[in-house]
């Protein structure tokens, strides 16, 4: 069987953007480092420096000095080698869940991006061993908790540095192993890392990059579900399109919230008659989805900005200038760029959440729906007292987006001091990266539950009163696409099993949108 050809994504001194990682990450495209002899040079020449240093003695932080706290601690000459391990070592620390190996690849991505921006005083042949790890689908197994964010993602990327040397475990082929056993399988000789090369791996911010540009493509794809939801949700509702009116749009100059109004006029047809000219204005949650959604949308670039910066910069400490001649020590691996950005996303995520829970408790009430049956149960009369429809969906929405309402609270604000007070303020980036990626998850869960509630709703409708014009476009073709795999809902069955599907098309943006 031929293997699929995927394009090739060049790693040099080229800025990525967030689209390259997710593809990398999706196995989309295939990493190859380049070998152009320029960009070989300059990595190297960072390397080349630092052992100039150390051959005249000189004083380089988590090179020669402990790490943290410990920087007025000289380390013998002998014992310089035997740093980087002892490193990744005393930070095998972490707990809680692992990473999957979607995350684990976005995590070799952004390190690579960084330490190939040549700050990082790393060998040419490190930029290898991670590219090997890409290459050959050899993912490190990496906790989830563990890192206030600051001196970056230290115990979680200790992780790939163990890796790097044939230590600890790493998916391969499905399977989770131990990391020697592959490295022998496979003929791969563990790294034997330089004097700052585990601080570089280690001392940055790729975990919650890596988050943060997952985080960023569901985001985008879920600003489009939501406003097709709300599209199906006006139609089974008899909503008025009118609110979505393109002058009406042009009064309050939002781009991101115009989008969402323009998407909305296309799937509804806005224009043509009112189908219920009884009805003046709808509830918030319909009149008002440009305005919830939008906030998400036009929030996009600026969040972007920062998650790209991030991405395309060196955040370790200390920087080599190997040009200059210099080495700089700062704290580049604070990472309240990320911070802020995942803070600001988790919340507008969840808005998104609460407008559609909002919704859908309008769609199955009786009293809100105009005239559709309660809970949306499709069973016939004689049928009608046993059959529950929706009903335990909607509390099960109910559920999932009070728990995206409570992990809103802004994680960067929580920062603690640690390490003997060396690392006294601390970005909490990536907590504020999980929280972000749990919302969405709980998010999308919402979303799946409510576009199999309005294709029930739209369909119901069409039963009792049909309208050709209503289901056209991009309406028509979401609901050809939920029920090739999702029946109606004539009497209750059990969901759970439609649900964990659909999100999971979902996340893969199996849909089609806008």
């Amino acid at each position: 069987m031929t293997q699929p050809v995927f394009p090739e994504l060049v790693i040099d001194d080229q800025l990525l953007n967030i689209e390259d990682v997710l593809d990398l990450a999706h196995q989309r495209r295939t990493l190859v480092l380049s070998e152009e002899s320029e960009f070989c040079a300059r990595i190297r020449r960072g390397a080349d420096f630092l052992d100039c240093l150390l051959e005249e003695d000189g004083v380089i932080y988590g090179v020669t000095t402990g790490y943290g706290d410990s920087c007025t601690t000289a380390i013998p000459a002998e014992l310089v080698p035997d740093m980087p391990q002892h490193l990744y070592t005393f930070h095998g620390c972490g707990l809680g869940a692992e990473f999957s190996p979607l995350v684990g690849r976005a995590v070799l991505v952004t390190r690579l991006a960084s330490l190939a921006r040549g700050y990082s005083g790393v060998s040419y042949e490190l930029l290898q061993a991670l590219a090997t790890l890409l290459q050959r689908d050899l993912v490190p197994v990496i906790p989830e908790e563990g890192s206030v964010g600051a001196s970056g993602d230290l115990t979680p990327l200790s992780y790939v540095a163990a890796v790097l040397c044939g230590e600890r475990e790493l998916y391969y082929r499905g399977q989770r192993r131990a990391t020697a056993e592959v490295f022998a399988e496979l003929g791969i000789t563990p790294a034997r890392l330089r004097p700052k090369e585990g601080l570089a791996l280690m001392n940055g911010t790729a975990v919650m990059t890596a988050l943060a540009c997952l985080a960023y493509g569901r985001t985008q794809y879920l600003i489009q579900l939501a406003t097709r939801i709300t599209a199906l949700v006006t139609v089974a509702i008899q909503g008025n399109a009118h609110h979505f009116d393109e002058l009406l749009f042009a009064t309050k100059p939002h781009p991101g919230q115009q989008q969402i109004a323009a998407w909305l006029r296309a799937d509804l047809h806005a224009g043509e008659p009112p189908r219920n000219p009884h009805r003046l204005q709808d509830r918030y949650s319909l009149r008002c989805a440009p305005h919830v959604i939008g906030v998400a949308a036009d929030s996009l670039p600026w969040w972007r900005q920062f998650i790209e910066n991030e991405l395309n910069s060196a955040n370790d400490n200390p920087i080599i200038d190997a040009v200059g001649e210099h080495v700089l020590h700062g704290g580049h691996f604070y990472g309240g760029h990320i911070a802020f950005v995942m803070d600001a996303m988790k919340t507008a995520v969840a808005n998104i959440a609460d407008l559609l829970d909002r919704q859908l408790a309008q769609l199955v009430d009786p009293k809100f729906n105009q005239g559709l049956p309660a809970n949306l149960s499709g069973a016939s009369a004689p049928r009608n007292a046993i059959n529950h429809g929706f009903k335990a969906v909607q509390i099960g929405v109910s559920a999932w987006t009070a728990e995206a309402l409570k992990l809103t609270m802004p994680a960067s604000v929580f920062s603690r001091s640690t390490e003997c007070h060396n690392q006294d303020k601390v970005s909490m980036g990536t907590i504020a990266a999980r929280d972000c990626l749990r919302i969405l998850q709980l998010t999308e869960q919402v979303a799946a539950a409510c576009l199999l509630a309005a294709c029930q709703g739209v369909e119901l409708r069409q039963r009792d009163n049909a309208d050709a014009r209503a289901v056209q476009g991009g309406i028509a073709v979401t609901l050809a696409e939920i029920r090739r795999d999702h029946p109606f809902l004539n009497e209750d069955r059990a969901l759970d099993k439609e649900l964990r599907q659909l999100v999971a098309s979902i996340q893969h943006q199996g849909l089609s949108l806008y």
